[in-house]
Formats: C-alpha cells, structure tokens, sequence
C-alpha cells in the first residue's frame, strides 16, 4: 500500500516537472525594444527602452527596431539605464528634460532645516 502511494507521488512531480519545462520552453521571446507609454491615452510615449530593461514602467508596448530609431531620431527620450540610443549606433541625439524630471521652480522650492530654526518653527 505504502508502496503504491511512493509511485503514485514520485509520477505526479515528474508530471509537474515536465510540465514547468514545457511552459519554460514554449515562453515568448521578450520583445527587443520597447516604448513606456503615459497614463493619459492622448499622451505621446516618454522613453524607448531596450526590451530587458528593468526601468520600463508598466504602461509600454513592444516596437520594433526601425520604430525605435525613428522615434529616438524625433526626439523621444532614450533611457538613461539601457540606452537604447548607443545600441541603436546613433549618436548626438539632442538630450531633452521630460517635465518629470526637470528641476522646481525656485518659489516651489522647499525651505531647508536652518530656514526652519530662523523663522523658530523648528524650535531650536
């Protein structure tokens, strides 16, 4: 009886075990370049990204490689992480802010602790 349940479990991780190799196998191909889009539908893609990229959002959609060096060469902004632009071979490519990443504005600039101690909000 014993023996019987041991076969029994020894087939089921077989069982499980080619079936994890089947689905590794069979896995898509990540895509080679891909597009991080913005929340609004309306808005145009932020930043190209090679397809491994770690820093591409959520929101993209897989393009291909004369996408990606046309949408690079029209301004759109490279990943600073994968750089797509020097895998693509194209350089000097005019480097843009993207409204994320550009500085406040200098009335938007929060006060700092010794701003604090001279007007005795922080007390000390």
């Amino acid at each position: 009886m014993w023996l019987v349940r041991i076969d029994a479990k020894i087939a089921a991780l077989q069982q499980r075990q080619a079936e994890a190799g089947h689905g590794r196998r069979d896995r898509p191909q990540p895509p080679e370049w891909v597009v991080e889009l913005g929340i609004d539908t309306g808005r145009p893609p932020l930043q190209v990204h090679a397809g491994h990229c770690y820093m591409a959002g959520k929101r993209r959609r897989a393009v291909g490689r004369d996408e990606a060096r046309r949408l690079l060469t029209d301004g759109l902004q490279a990943c600073t992480h994968c750089r797509p632009d020097a895998q693509l071979d194209i350089i000097d490519l005019p480097r843009r802010q993207h409204p994320r990443t550009d500085p406040a504005p200098p009335d938007r600039v929060k006060a700092g602790p010794s701003a604090w101690k001279a007007t005795g909000i922080c007390g000390g």
